[in-house]
């Protein structure tokens, strides 16, 4: 099963809103996935700086003297917001690869959720109406997001299994579907120095994107190599710091349907996510095609590209 939801906004005064109209989404999508959710938000330029989203089964003990021990071990200020068993992170940009290994050293319980100038994930175990509520989610903004509700398959119900994954900066995923030569990717993956936490496959799907864009693809082809590379039935909604992306395997047995206006385009794994949005009755309504690549940034026009039979 599981549920996506993704929504890219073209029209900045409906920035404020993006975190309302994501969680109804996500909300709406329950029953596809009951057991956890996440949501990404791409919103504030961190400028110089990195963000790093992470979380803690016991935050009031990790994260209560963070920024001083941080701050302490990288002789840098480090700031810390914390929102439940998240907090973000925001440290200089020249510190970021020292990051995981420093926080590994003085809290080793506390794990990386996400890194990027504008994104943030938040996810946890539950229903995605606490998991939003717990977040605050509803009052995020932001220019594009994505969110997933799951239903545990193949790994157990744990918060690193949840969705999205991030595996590089400003880039996550998430995933509808089953791939089934994710084992020998890792593999691979890890081999060619791709940072990936679980076992879940999703987390592949993530990190395969992240390894075509380090060697110099965009989204768009890293998106259509997975086409050729990656085995098994899956839909993929992907984030980038400016754009926004789906594909669907040639086959296409996951559920899918899009809606783009002069407003925002978006993704829902039913239409009933979509159906409370504004505009939504004037929206132009489609379902992606297979083996299609679909893109969106706020930097270039919308690409469309079918891979070949």
């Amino acid at each position: 099963m599981c549920g996506i939801v993704g929504l890219f906004l073209k029209d900045k005064s409906l920035e404020p809103q993006l975190g309302n109209m994501l969680t109804d989404m996500l909300i709406t999508m329950t029953d596809r996935g009951p057991d956890s959710a996440g949501i990404a938000i791409y919103g504030d330029d961190s400028d110089n700086s990195m963000k790093f989203t992470v979380q803690s089964d016991t935050p009031e003990s990790d994260f209560e003297t963070l920024a001083k021990d941080l701050g302490d071990a990288l002789g840098q200020t480090v700031q810390v917001e914390v929102n439940s068993t998240h907090a973000v992170l925001i440290v200089p940009a020249k510190e970021a690869d020292s990051i995981r290994a420093t926080l590994a050293s003085i809290r080793p319980n506390v794990r990386v959720m996400s890194r990027g100038q504008t994104l943030e994930i938040y996810k946890e175990v539950g229903l995605p109406k606490d998991v939003a509520a717990r977040f605050g989610l509803s009052g995020m903004h932001g220019t594009h997001g994505i969110g997933h509700t799951r239903m545990a398959t193949e790994s157990a119900v744990t918060t690193m299994g949840a969705h999205p994954f991030n595996t590089g900066d400003d880039q996550c995923l998430v995933h509808n579907g089953s791939l089934s030569n994710h084992n020998s990717l890792r593999r691979k993956l890890r081999r060619e120095g791709i940072h990936i936490e679980t076992e879940n496959d999703t987390e592949v799907g993530a990190a395969y994107l992240t390894w075509k864009m380090r060697e110099g693809a965009s989204l768009g082809e890293a998106l259509e190599s997975a086409l050729d590379d990656l085995d098994g039935f899956f839909t993929f909604v992907v984030g980038t710091k400016d754009g926004f992306g789906v594909v669907r395997d040639p086959i296409a047995c996951k559920p899918a349907v899009m809606a783009e206006t002069d407003q925002y385009v978006a993704f829902g794994s039913e239409y009933r996510a979509l159906v409370n949005l504004p505009g939504i009755e004037d929206a132009r309504v489609w379902e992606p095609e297979p083996a299609t690549v679909y893109f969106w940034s706020h930097d270039s026009a919308p690409t469309t590209k079918e891979k070949a039979a």
